[in-house]
């Protein structure tokens, strides 16, 4: 993604940064779902995403089957997969077990996320943030050694449905103790849809401020999905969650769950249209 840049020297000139937008919903947008996919037809979904230009995806999530069924079989969504050449499939995963799952599976990257917030944390992953952090630190080392790229997906960074609004000074805290063994990037995820622009724009700034590459994931609930990720945009983040067809939602969160993602499509025409003389990758 290019960003304008000014120099007494030089004036007013362009520096190339890239923008990836990470397509998430064979694996967020379809483990809440009431009907349970088949992994060749989970696997069929990744296929037709590369074959539309899409250049990163989360293919598959290697969590417990017995308390995520719609994610089972992620191992044989893996080998299903015609990969084609220069696009990422992500798996993601919640703990060491998870982790051995997926580089066993041939993932091109690795994905975890940690709860901003205990209650949500302890229902979710069943960890606190603690025992979140912990983990996290010990999977990107793992990574670095495996040469692995990995993301540290800090969820509920906005607010949670049990520990209510999250402050952004904790969040601060999370990235800051992450950044001890930086992963390749950190994303900054609204999992119920409950931020707003002006949030985002303090909360990703801060974030880059400790020398993290800054990702946000963010969902449409009270239709500030789209606001949110051009804020995002604005302050420089690395990529962009979204979903094809917009879909997604939290297993975890009582009564409602967060309704729907940016759409893959719509996500990618807000970059265009926000930064039209810059490159990104979709």
């Amino acid at each position: 993604m290019g960003r304008w840049r000014r120099s007494r020297r030089r004036g007013l000139y362009l520096i190339s940064v890239s923008l990836i937008v990470c397509d998430v919903g064979p694996r967020d947008g379809l483990q809440n779902e009431a009907k349970i996919l088949e992994p060749s037809v989970r696997a069929d979904l990744c296929d037709r995403l590369a074959a539309a230009g899409l250049k990163r995806m989360e293919a598959a999530s290697f969590v417990n089957p017995k308390l995520v069924p719609q994610m089972g079989g992620a191992e044989d969504v893996m080998a299903a997969l015609h990969r084609k050449h220069g696009t990422v499939y992500a798996g993601l995963v919640l703990n060491e077990k998870g982790y051995d799952r997926a580089v066993a599976a041939g993932v091109d990257e690795i994905h975890y996320a940690l709860s901003a917030a205990d209650e949500f944390g302890r229902r979710n992953q069943n960890a606190t943030t603690e025992e979140g952090l912990k983990t996290a630190l010990a999977l990107v080392a793992r990574a670095r050694s495996d040469r692995i790229p990995v993301t540290v997906t800090v969820s509920v960074a906005f607010g949670s449905p049990f520990d209510g609004p999250v402050p952004s000074s904790r969040v601060l805290q999370i990235v800051e103790r992450l950044m001890a063994v930086p992963p390749d990037e950190i994303c900054l995820a609204d999992t119920i849809g409950v931020g707003v622009p002006s949030q985002v724009h303090g909360l990703v700034r801060g974030a880059k401020a400790t020398g993290a590459a800054v990702g946000a994931h963010f969902h449409n609930t009270r239709n500030t999905g789209y606001a949110n990720a051009v804020a995002a945009l604005e302050e420089g983040v690395v990529s962009l969650d979204a979903s094809v067809g917009g879909a997604g939602a939290v297993p975890s969160r009582p009564t409602q769950p967060a309704t729907s993602q940016p759409k893959t499509s719509s996500t990618c025409y807000a970059a265009w249209a926000s930064k039209p003389e810059s490159t990104w990758t979709r």
